[in-house]
């Protein structure tokens, strides 16, 4: 049976100057990603599609950093242009093999 509860308190540090450190010098607490890490890649084309349902017009647009910027509305032109997006990622210079993104 417990009496009651009280919250922990840390210990006093060994010095005297403050709370005691919870784990050793350089030791992270936390194993996590660093986020600094980047490994270079950039998203360079979009593709935003809008298909509200039956009876509804679909529209579509397509973008990329080498200045291409496309919209199409309408089911046949929307499937058009998606077919054309994906083409245009094969064939884009920023995203040619062996170049690099700017």
């Amino acid at each position: 049976m417990t009496t009651s509860l009280h919250p922990a308190e840390p210990a006093p540090a060994p010095d005297g100057r403050g709370a005691a450190k919870v784990v050793a010098e350089g030791v992270p607490s936390a194993v996590r990603p660093d986020p600094s890490r980047d490994d270079g890649r950039r998203p360079i084309a979009w593709i935003h599609t809008v298909a509200p349902g039956r009876g509804a017009t679909p529209t579509v647009r397509s973008w990329c950093q080498c200045g291409r910027d496309l919209f199409a509305a309408g089911q046949r032109r929307a499937l058009a242009l998606i077919a054309d997006h994906d083409a245009h990622r094969t064939q884009c210079p920023l995203l040619a093999e062996g170049k690099e993104a700017a």
